[in-house]
């Protein structure tokens, strides 16, 4: 059995996609200079950016769930969605330090389906009361032949933008320039692949199992399909929670697409530093077998999925234990997996 290679899904083009989308938008910043909506964040890579409107600062991030949706499409299954959404977002948004307060959907579609879209609305109103957003509103705008998905049912593509205030408790955002050396890095336990990486995931799953690949048994309960739908974990409010509970933290990294190397990598490049991750959480089960199935390296594995470690954050090793105590309280399972080094040359 040969590897399945991701093929078309390079990380390295999309990184350089997103430098150059990013350096246009930069050169946007003037625009504002000295005006209310001037950009806060100076800090290239950032999960969202912080404008400032004459001395009050809000937090803007936007984000969607990409090809997930075909899973949802195979399944049936479409109230999950709305977790993913929101988890993309808000997760961006504290990665800043930003409390997460608002957020507006878009829904483009094919054409109308009403128990679908009631179905994909019910979930976000459910995540947004997890992490205690209100949904301001959106649009539905349908695009006919412009949509394709799976199957006969409604197709669609669903984005937002959400928006927030700076934590009460920080001054600034938290974008790594506090980071040093000795300071201890934790992380969050996520449930499952969340919304990135499924291009891959498709890929494999179709070469092993043929074309209706989700309904293949994973396990005596559920189907391949649907243990790939697992909702993301939402992370804001427990963020929210260690800062409201004074938890100093200097660094936080939201691990979507590019894993874990990529994304942990903005928050440490700010001083010139690295991390020894020694200790992070182990694959979850179905990232395993997901790894076995396609011949998948490790390497390959931690550039697409979390592996189980859905964020990562950085603070003085004394409030280690306070992070994993408080963690625990709320229902989340964090761990210290490193410690910040100084970058080889």
């Amino acid at each position: 059995m040969n590897a399945v290679q991701p093929s078309g899904l390079n990380i390295n083009l999309g990184d350089d996609c997103s430098r150059k989308a990013y350096n246009w938008a930069k050169q946007t910043f003037g625009n504002r200079a000295g005006k209310a909506g001037m950009a806060c964040v100076k800090v290239d890579g950032g999960f969202a950016n912080l404008l400032d409107f004459n001395g009050v600062k809000i937090g803007i991030s936007s984000d969607g769930i990409g090809t997930k949706i075909e899973v949802a499409e195979r399944t049936g299954i479409y109230h999950t969605l709305g977790f993913d959404l929101m988890a993309m977002i808000v997760d961006d948004l504290a990665a800043n330090g930003i409390e997460p307060t608002t957020l507006s959907n878009i829904l483009d579609v094919d054409f109308l389906d009403p128990d679908i879209i009631d179905d994909l609305m019910r979930g976000l109103h459910d995540a947004a009361n997890e992490c205690g957003v209100a949904v301001s509103g959106g649009e539905i705008a349908e695009l006919g032949t412009r949509m394709n998905g799976y199957g006969p049912r409604m197709h669609f593509n669903w984005c937002a933008t959400g928006i927030g205030i700076l934590h009460p408790n920080l001054k600034k955002p938290i974008d790594g320039s506090a980071v040093q050396v000795g300071d201890a890095v934790m992380a969050f336990r996520s449930r499952g692949f969340r919304s990135n990486g499924f291009s891959l995931l498709r890929t494999i799953m179709r070469e092993q199992f043929g074309a209706e690949w989700h309904t293949v048994k994973y396990d005596d309960a559920q189907t391949w399909g649907e243990v790939l739908l697992t909702p993301s974990r939402i992370f804001a409010p427990m963020i929210c929670r260690l800062l409201s509970e004074g938890v100093g933290i200097k660094g936080i990294a939201h691990i979507t697409g590019g894993g874990i190397a990529s994304n942990f990598e903005r928050v440490t490049k700010v001083n010139t530093l690295e991390a020894a991750l020694d200790h992070l959480f182990p694959p979850l089960e179905m990232m395993q077998k997901v790894m076995e199935l396609g011949q998948v390296t490790a390497e390959t594995a931690y550039r697409y999925w979390n592996m189980g470690n859905g964020m990562l954050f950085v603070m003085t090793p004394s409030e280690a234990d306070a992070v994993i105590r408080l963690s625990a309280e709320c229902g989340f399972n964090a761990r210290r997996v490193g410690t910040i080094i100084p970058k080889k040359i």
